[in-house]
């Protein structure tokens, strides 16, 4: 059999990387004959810049110093191909990189990222495609911008504190961005609006950290920062409502101000990494990821790689830490059957502690399952 194995992150637990790994040891210990592939993905979300990297034949890696969402010493890449740059906002601005009890998105900052930017700017790159997604901030960009050179002022003229709560009593910039005129992409499967209750306070601020009250008051910041962003030159109109505003804590309004484009996270992996091509090729797809719910529905990784595979007619198989998406659900987007962590430990506990043994014995399930 050929056998594409191409998973997204386990989110917390085990990277696209190692997950894609895990498969792929348990299937060639029950069938070291089959071929595999392996094409770790990411939507945007943290491991985009990794699976890039590994992906992109002529690609180098910038290491870059930059800071994490409270502006502490940390870590991230820039991925340069040719003059264009990809880079992971995750690396500076990720949940991950807070432990519980520091996740608050009145106070975490973008700044990190927009160092990240500055980077790429000064290497040569003139296309930045910006991976969004997993953060753990909610200042609508504004730290990005700050680090750019448009800190958010207040009435009496001075830069206000870093984090989503201070921008209700944002006024201004304080300057103009600067980014060498170079063409930015928002790699992103999430379609939120900015404000409201489908926006990035509201649907994704209390996993962040935020409390009811806190949502209210990010809320109504991003409301204040939006007319704000809205003064930039390059802003389209309408920003608060368009499909992304909302990404990463409202990081989408903010590339948008700045003249971006939208594009598929997924759609943008898959195409770089010829993942068409690959399936193409196999009898089986196997992809996954943490939770396999309903927004992995809407054009996540595993619903990209869905949706490829029944076009090719190809069966798709996802591994998840948890499968909470329904049958019908999952058939509806091409899934051809689904695994579950949690179901094949019998608890949540071990699923979280031993993912790698856990992926290891379910890819020695699916060798015997479907080599018959």
């Amino acid at each position: 059999m050929r056998v594409l194995v191409c998973p997204d992150k386990f989110a917390g637990t085990i990277s696209a990387v190692d997950a894609a790994e895990a498969l792929a040891a348990g299937w060639r210990g029950v069938r070291p004959g089959d071929e595999l592939t392996l094409r770790p993905l990411s939507d945007g979300g943290p491991g985009f810049a990794g699976v890039l990297a590994a992906a992109l034949p002529h690609a180098r890696v910038l290491t870059v110093p930059t800071t994490d969402p409270l502006g502490r010493p940390a870590v991230g890449h820039v991925v340069l191909d040719g003059t264009t740059a990809y880079v992971e906002s995750a690396e500076a601005c990720g949940l991950h990189l807070l432990t519980p009890a520091e996740r608050d998105p009145r106070h975490t900052t973008t700044f990190g990222l927009g160092t990240l930017l500055l980077a790429a700017v000064e290497a040569g790159a003139t296309t930045l495609v910006v991976g969004l997604g997993g953060s753990g901030t909610n200042d609508g960009g504004a730290g990005l911008l700050a680090a750019l050179g448009a800190a958010p002022l207040g009435a009496s003229g001075y830069a206000l504190p870093y984090g989503g709560a201070a921008l209700v009593d944002c006024v201004a910039l304080g300057g103009v961005p600067r980014l060498r005129e170079a063409t930015l992409i928002a790699a992103t499967d999430v379609d939120s609006p900015l404000l409201g209750l489908r926006g990035a306070s509201a649907v994704y601020g209390p996993q962040k950290g935020a409390t009811r009250e806190d949502v209210f008051l990010l809320d109504a910041a991003l409301t204040r920062f939006a007319e704000v962003l809205q003064t930039l030159p390059a802003a389209p109109s309408g920003l608060v409502d368009l499909p992304g505003s909302g990404a990463a804590g409202g990081l989408g309004a903010a590339l948008l101000a700045l003249g971006a484009r939208v594009e598929s996270g997924i759609g943008l992996v898959r195409r770089l990494t010829l993942l068409d091509a690959e399936l193409d090729e196999v009898s089986l797809v196997v992809t996954g990821e943490g939770a396999f719910d309903e927004q992995s529905l809407r054009g996540k990784v595993v619903a990209g790689v869905a949706n490829a595979a029944r076009d090719l007619g190809v069966p798709c198989v996802v591994v998840a830490g948890r499968v909470d998406a329904g049958r019908r659900e999952a058939a509806s987007i091409g899934v051809t059957e689904t695994h579950s962590l949690v179901q094949h430990f019998g608890s949540v506990a071990e699923a979280l502690a031993r993912p790698a043994e856990g992926l290891r014995e379910l890819g020695e399930r699916l060798a015997l399952q479907w080599s018959r």
